[in-house]
């Protein structure tokens, strides 16, 4: 408490604001008392002041010449806002809403899991029965408080004081002036499951006054608004990668830290284009009519190293060029390439991704493993938020495929923008496969586009008999479109998934190749 109050514990500007509401502060009080696990604290003690930090909480706490080194809290910072605000008795809360003093329930009987505290709006308040915990590290107050009472309650209120005075917050310390450490260490954090914002991290760390980053970010966002990307302005580390890929050929976190602001601003217009670029390439080239088309979004980051220009200026690819990228983006997705070791791989494509743009010649651009077999589109089932089934559906939109039943062409742009299932269907349908359980209906194998309306039409009805009301002036475009062989009408589901998995199995060798 004396740390916060004389500045030398701080809250940094990258964390989120104070949001635990007051049952919960009394729940951790509880907790406390009861002796139970609440967490430790995670300090970053530096001689460096950020440029920017946050009040804590509710409490505005008064600029002094600090003590250096300065201890910035990582991790545990609403359970430390809490302690503070709760036992401190020197600042009025700059918003007294929602925030309210904690008191002990003298009436309430021991128990383990009930809660003995309380957060209470004055006039809840029974003097009687409801002890302030602000006034129990007051020495004056806390007397002025336990004079009127009986021996035993004041013996007991005695007891309270000491379980509270006795209690030691596990703390860690990391210390280091090097953001390329801290860089690190916040990464670690944020896999244990405490997000802090790195966007944030690094705006109070180097940037100027006069260039907020998130200002751009957002302005960005809005301009990508009619191509259906603005939500990219929602992924700081995703931009930020791509920052510090154009800037420092490098998107790892340590690369991140070491960005000078001058720099990136002297630079964003180029980081702008590159950007643009990437997203122009893959909604013109893989049908990603948004972000969440995309099986990575991550391939952004190399691609915006492709299509970096300085100012009004653009990327021209050859045939050559574009022929390697488009190789390179299905290899990528077909091999997961960034489901692991994606720093490194970063690293390397962002390598390659220049040499291919100022030496396509040297540019080893997608030359990683890569292969497809039928039991790709056999083992694996349609799951709209993986990997594999958004390689799957931007493998079918490349067909351009057309209406089962209309045989008119399917507006793909609208369809996977929206990304939702109504325009995924069963080629087999699941009324049907109920005769044959040794089948995985939801196989990939076994779905196109086939639109909500013509589904309704082709019903539960075998192959056979729904190819009747299929348009047959175009049925052999619609197969060709959709990937469907001869033994799709053959009622046959075991032979049709071997003989479609083959189709697409090669058409998917043919993109990686």
């Amino acid at each position: 408490m004396n740390g916060l109050v004389n500045g030398r514990i701080r809250i940094p500007a990258f964390q989120r604001g104070f949001v635990w509401d007051a049952d919960r502060v009394a729940y951790l009080m509880d907790s406390l008392y009861k002796g139970y696990p609440y967490g430790s604290l995670l300090f970053w003690r530096t001689k460096k002041p950020l440029r920017t930090e946050r009040a804590v909480g509710p409490y505005e706490i008064p600029v002094k010449d600090p003590e250096y080194p300065i201890d910035y809290v990582l991790d545990g910072q609403q359970r430390l806002t809490s302690i503070f605000g709760v036992f401190q008795t020197s600042l009025e809360p700059m918003e007294a809403e929602g925030w309210l003093p904690i008191y002990f329930d003298l009436g309430a009987a021991d128990d383990a899991q009930e809660s003995q505290f309380l957060a209470l709006k004055d006039d809840e308040v029974d003097q009687e029965r409801h002890f302030p915990l602000k006034v129990l590290f007051d020495t004056t107050a806390y007397r002025a408080q336990t004079r009127p009472l009986n021996e035993v309650t004041a013996e007991r209120l005695d007891r309270i004081q000491k379980r509270f005075l006795q209690v030691a917050l596990p703390l860690q310390t990391f210390e280091t002036d090097d953001p390329s450490q801290v860089a690190i260490v916040f990464e670690r954090v944020n896999r244990l499951g405490t997000p802090i914002d790195a966007l944030q991290l690094l705006a109070a760390w180097s940037w100027s006054e006069d260039f907020d980053l998130r200002e751009q970010f957002e302005h960005l966002g809005s301009e990508l608004r009619p191509f259906g990307f603005d939500s990219l302005s929602e992924d700081p580390n995703l931009l930020l990668r791509c920052c510090s890929a154009v800037i420092a050929g490098d998107a790892s976190p340590a690369a991140l830290m070491s960005l000078n602001g001058a720099s990136v601003r002297k630079r964003f217009q180029e980081i702008r284009n590159g950007i643009e670029g990437a997203i122009d390439f893959v909604k013109t080239n893989f049908h990603c009519a948004s972000i969440k088309s995309l099986p990575f979004s991550t391939v952004l980051v190399p691609l915006s190293v492709f299509f970096a220009a300085e100012g009004s200026k653009s990327v021209k690819t050859t045939g050559e060029q574009r022929a390697r990228l488009e190789r390179w983006f299905w290899r990528t997705c077909f091999a997961r390439r960034y489901s692991s070791g994606v720093l490194r791989n970063l690293k390397t494509d962002i390598e390659e991704m220049f040499k291919l743009r100022h030496t396509p010649d040297e540019s080893k651009l997608g030359d990683f493993t890569c292969d497809v077999t039928p039991d790709f589109f056999l083992e694996n089932s349609l799951n709209i938020g993986t990997v594999n089934t958004k390689t799957f559906i931007l493998l079918l939109a490349r067909e351009r495929p057309i209406s089962f039943v209309g045989g008119q062409q399917i507006a793909l742009d609208e369809v996977l923008r929206d990304y939702n299932r109504s325009e995924y269907h069963h080629i087999y349908p699941r009324e049907f496969l109920k005769a044959h359980p040794a089948v995985n209906e939801n196989a990939l194998v076994n779905f196109a586009f086939i639109s909500s309306i013509d589904n309704k039409i082709i019903s539960g009805a075998a192959p056979s008999i729904y190819r009747e009301r299929m348009d047959a002036g175009r049925f052999g475009d619609i197969c060709e479109r959709a990937m469907l062989p001869d033994s799709t009408w053959s009622d046959d589901p075991v032979a049709f998934f071997n003989a479609r998995a083959s189709l697409l199995s090669d058409k998917a060798l043919e993109v990686i190749s």
